[in-house]
């Protein structure tokens, strides 16, 4: 800038002196920021008289160029002050330059900017529900609202997920991190998912069915088990070395093929071992860095990556816009596996923070259970059974009187409408979060799939090759099991069960109720409903 104004200076110099026929002497045009002008230097006493034609010359005088600028803001400003501030109804609409609407790239990432931007959230069904938050919202307290305006069940299962349709990718948002930051990083196709997650932290409970032996180094090492306390204290202590290994499938940079390679997690990076199973430093080369990049679930794998097996995940860096040369394609032969490296990846990248964020819904239902009981409304306490069989109604004091008298009246609300003891149970347990009605075998194992994998993750289902059978469908150490709900008759009365007659149910609800409470001919009890929203 410095030589491009000191040329400027020497050509008006030069323009200046040509056309008075003077010698000039004049300042640079920018100096320290400050205006300068050209001055002419008075004549000498060769010179023409002061009645001479150039003497009364007024050169023009150049004006500083950032005074321009300012004038020109200061002249806009004006003009935008004197219209009336009316609010934009419509903020989505408009460009990312003069709205709150968030596009990738709009915002630094690591630099949150105060205000309110626009973020759009969808649910299972495609639906989507646009919603205001600052820019120091976290996932966790998105979740909130969402539960909040969703009416929903607040269970501290509910995640929020970034979803990338063209990659087949996704990945749950951890509770701390800035939904701004992250939405600032995404493509155009992406999208924020809002479901359930029930195996977010389910490793703090079960560490063992997390980390299996073999895939820890330390257990291979010592040659003896370790406690679930010591190894989570093991991957959350920054001094201690942790390490996971094992056979992993890699796609090739530039490739179609994939390639089994042993590989070394450390808190450092991911490590690929170029002669065998050997640890040597001169052995190891590091594939992907685990603190600029986020792992996440390849959700199609086979049919979009040629993946060998249905358990691919992926490292991505977080510049990388889309471009799959820059994606680190893995996969693992199981389930177990794959969460396995999924779990130690998020541990070693965020340690204690991962913990925090577990033990907060901890505390607040501790802190709620000490000020709160359950306490029946006043209508619920007014209640009583009534028989209106004669001419003047009255109150049924005995509890069996009253249940048979409410079977009795449900019998004939059934006879007088007609209806099939099937569609009556539908209609029961449509209003239920765990029935899904007429979804396939392949839908309900996507389901689960996405809700987490984790032990008494059910739902149920109206079967596909019994119409008037429903199918319980069950998970239990990361396998999704299939249990078919026939009807069987006795006395004239329709019951459900489970285990051949062993053991009926009126309807579906008592069914799952009891289940939840006694494991019965189940591999676990029922413990989580699968839950699908609309938001």
């Amino acid at each position: 800038f410095t030589a491009l104004v000191n040329d400027m200076n020497s050509s008006l110099e030069s323009l200046y002196s040509t056309c008075s026929g003077q010698q000039t002497e004049s300042t640079p045009l920018l100096h320290n920021g400050e205006t300068s002008h050209i001055s002419p230097e008075p004549p000498s006493s060769s010179s023409s008289s002061a009645d001479s034609p150039q003497t009364s010359l007024r050169r023009s005088q150049p004006m500083h160029i950032l005074a321009v600028r300012r004038l020109q803001e200061e002249e806009q400003q004006l003009r935008t002050s004197s219209l009336p501030a009316i609010p934009n109804p419509f903020p989505e609409l408009c460009s990312p330059a003069s709205s709150p609407v968030l596009s990738p790239g709009s915002l630094p990432p690591g630099e949150p900017s105060t205000g309110k931007y626009i973020v759009k959230i969808f649910s299972e069904d495609g639906m989507g529900k646009v919603v205001e938050i600052p820019a120091d919202m976290t996932a966790r307290d998105l979740c909130q609202l969402l539960v909040y305006k969703s009416h929903c069940v607040d269970d501290n299962s509910w995640a929020l997920v970034e979803h990338h349709p063209l990659l087949g990718l996704e990945r749950c948002l951890e509770d701390h991190e800035l939904v701004v930051q992250v939405q600032a990083s995404m493509n155009s196709d992406s999208r924020f998912l809002f479901r359930k997650n029930y195996a977010k932290y389910e490793f703090f409970r079960n560490p063992l069915t997390f980390f299996p032996e073999h895939m820890v180094a330390w257990c291979q090492e010592t040659n003896r088990t370790i406690p679930p306390s010591q190894l989570l204290q093991n991957f959350l202590a920054t001094s201690s070395c942790p390490e996971i290994q094992g056979y992993l499938y890699v796609k090739e940079v530039g490739r179609k093929s994939w390639k089994k390679v042993y590989m070394f997690l450390r808190r450092s990076g991911l490590y690929c071992s170029t002669k065998g199973t050997s640890k040597e430093p001169r052995h190891l080369q590091l594939l992907a860095d685990l603190e600029d990049s986020n792992i996440f679930t390849v959700i199609t794998g086979k049919k979009q990556h040629g993946a060998p097996t249905d358990f691919g995940f992926c490292i991505k860096p977080n510049k990388c816009r889309g471009e799959l040369k820059e994606l680190r394609m893995l996969c693992a032969e199981d389930e177990q596996g794959r969460t396995c490296w999924m779990t130690a990846f998020r541990l070693f990248k965020y340690g204690i923070v991962l913990y925090q964020n577990y033990k907060i819904p901890q505390q607040r239902k501790t802190l709620i259970s000490h000020f709160s009981a359950p306490v029946r409304s006043v209508s619920e306490n007014s209640l009583v059974a009534m028989d209106f069989s004669g001419r003047i109604g009255r109150v049924i004091d005995n509890p069996v009187e009253a249940q048979s008298a409410a079977m009795e009246e449900g019998h004939a609300w059934r006879v007088r409408h007609k209806l099939s003891f099937h569609v009556i149970s539908v209609n029961n347990a449509r209003t239920q979060l765990w029935f899904h009605g007429r979804i396939s075998r392949e839908e309900s194992h996507r389901i689960i799939h996405q809700q987490g994998q984790v032990d008494g993750l059910f739902l149920l289902r109206v079967s596909q090759s019994n119409p008037k059978a429903f199918v319980l469908t069950l998970c239990h150490h990361q396998k999704i099991k299939h249990f078919q709900i026939l009807p069987c008759e006795e006395d004239g009365q329709v019951f459900f069960s489970l285990d051949d007659g062993a053991t009926k149910f009126t309807d579906l609800i008592q069914l799952v109720e009891f289940y939840q409470l006694n494991r019965g001919v189940l591999p676990c009890k029922l413990k989580h409903p699968c839950t699908v929203v609309a938001l």
